[in-house]
């Protein structure tokens, strides 16, 4: 009961603080202006845009060379203050400068830009610490809110109601030094792929001054992470990754597509964005819906029969598995491409078809932060590598995107140029999603790390219904996988009669004989999960 009620309060500050990052990031993204670099019909539109996107690639790509104990300060509670300091300066450097020139341009996209980028990095991590059946109904959730507050600031009329939004950092970073304290931050050491405090990650205990000599000596240690794919998985999880960055860049380019084309130079940046807000909002709701229900029976089929033990109508194939994600990114996609098919007819209605774009493009954002904690999940990595791996793809395609808008607005005509950067932007990210990475992927994807979590959640519940030690706790899922005493032994750096001392200890405690029959009691353990 009570490590229920410290996941409830662990969730509640994911959402909260996490709502208060993607608060002041769509704030600061798309309530502003358009400020150009330059003047006339060489102007570089979205150039503080543009700007902090490169900061934050800058960041991401700092944090993917570090060392896991360089990785682990930059990402520090301490730091995590100082950065929040920063997010607030930087959001107000266009207040203080009074233009849109290249030097305050500059400044802002830095003050913004590295602490923004090492600030998601941190909320990889942190939502990587949680479960799956917590992490991803916290990424829809706490956005929703994020973007809840950005439309009551947008629609009421309240004066100073901006500086709100720009003091959202803060929050962002209370709640992260909460969720980075170690009790909260992983579960038994080596159960997950999340780093600890100093940036140590799937890192097998240091040698005791009583350890044994022969277990030093034994094969490479195994990660538990290994444990919860097969070889066939892992092997097809490494070659989805690439059509998943693949993908991830043409939907960021389209995205920098449409940049360039929402406003001129002057203007609002995202005049329709309160629209784009409330359908942005709604899609979270639906989205957490099709979470709730995951479209999935008990025995992970398609709900409405389809499921493993399900009979093939006559004449047909096995329906496949659904995992928890696949619905939801075909609803991202559905709503980008309805507002790029739209953009020339909505306009007259007072809902642009840009304010449709944009909304599935937040949309699809919040479904890729979901899939990048579910490639961490499978792969074992610490969850701010996977986000900032997979937010450079973004951003790297959205920068791309923003040059091309601006390159297409010269050359072509004033009268052709939004047509033709729709088209290009449309083009972009139909063939991200009919070729690229399909959602057939994203399925692949998502129930290989649905059965790795439900193994992870078993291997949790057996520990707490029956009492298990915390060594105990930690070795009983290498047993429930048939690993020897003897590689056990080598993980954790002990002798083979101390694992095997254990394994006697939790045969009795489960009330089972033998290795065989524990397994057998995981394996109805994970079936009860599954309701089945």
């Amino acid at each position: 009961m009570g490590a229920h009620r410290h996941g409830g309060r662990a969730s509640l500050r994911a959402v909260v603080g996490f709502a208060c990052n993607q608060g002041f990031v769509f704030s600061l993204f798309y309530m502003g202006a358009n400020r150009a670099f330059g003047d006339g019909v060489l102007s570089f539109e979205r150039a503080d845009l543009f700007g902090t996107l490169l900061f934050m690639m800058a960041a991401f790509g700092l944090l993917r060379v570090a060392s896991p104990k360089a990785r682990g300060a930059l990402l520090a509670r301490p730091l995590l203050w100082c950065y929040a300091v920063l997010l607030v300066l930087g959001s107000i450097v266009p207040a203080l400068s009074g233009g849109a020139n290249s030097a305050s341009l500059a400044l802002e996209a830095a003050l913004v830009g590295l602490p923004a980028g090492l600030m998601l990095a941190a909320w990889g991590r942190a939502l990587g610490g949680l479960p799956l059946a917590r992490a991803l109904p916290a990424v829809f959730v706490g956005s929703a809110v994020g973007a809840t507050a950005c439309f009551a600031v947008a629609t009421v009329p309240v004066g100073g109601a901006e500086l709100v939004l720009k003091l959202l950092p803060l929050g962002s970073a209370w709640a992260l030094k909460a969720l980075s304290r170690p009790s909260a931050e992983s579960r038994a050491p080596g159960s997950s792929g999340v780093a600890d405090a100093s940036g140590t990650a799937d890192r097998a205990p240091a040698p005791s001054a009583g350890a044994e000599g022969p277990a030093a000596v034994e094969p490479a240690p195994l990660s538990l992470r290994a444990l919860l794919a097969t070889p066939a998985e892992r092997e097809k999880t490494a070659r989805l990754s690439l059509k998943m960055a693949a993908g991830t860049v043409l939907f960021g380019l389209a995205a920098g597509f449409m940049e360039t084309y929402g406003s001129d130079p002057g203007m609002a940046s995202t005049p329709a964005f309160p629209a784009t807000l409330l359908l942005f909002v709604l899609f979270c709701v639906a989205a957490l819906q099709l979470l709730a229900t995951g479209g999935l029976d008990s025995e992970g089929g398609p709900v409405g029969g389809g499921g493993p033990g399900a009979a093939a109508s006559e004449g047909s194939a096995p329906a496949e598995p659904e995992g928890p994600l696949d619905g939801v990114y075909r609803l991202a996609v559905l709503v980008m491409m309805a507002g790029f098919l739209f953009v020339p007819v909505l306009g007259e209605f007072g809902v642009p078809g840009e304010a449709i774009v944009l909304a599935g493009y937040l949309g699809l954002s919040a479904v890729l932060e979901s899939l990048f904690l579910v490639m961490a999940r499978i792969t074992g990595q610490d969850a701010a590598l996977s986000f900032a791996r997979g937010f450079t793809a973004l951003f790297a395609g959205e920068v791309a995107g923003i040059a091309l808008g601006n390159v297409i607005d010269v050359v072509s005509g004033t009268e052709q140029t939004p047509y033709v950067v729709v088209a290009c932007a449309g083009l972009a990210a139909l063939y991200a999603c009919l070729f690229l990475f399909t959602e057939r992927d994203f399925r692949a994807l998502s129930v290989i790390a649905r059965e790795a979590d439900r193994f992870d959640d078993a291997c949790g519940l057996i520990a707490s219904e029956y009492g298990l030690s915390k060594r105990e706790a930690e070795i009983l899922p290498f047993a429930l996988k048939g690993r020897t005493g003897e590689r056990i032994a080598a993980e954790f750096f002990i002798s083979k009669s101390t694992v095997d001392t254990h394994l006697r200890r939790i045969y009795a405690k489960c009330g089972v004989h033998g290795r065989q029959e524990l397994i057998d009691l995981g394996e109805r353990t994970e079936r009860r999960l599954s309701g089945s």
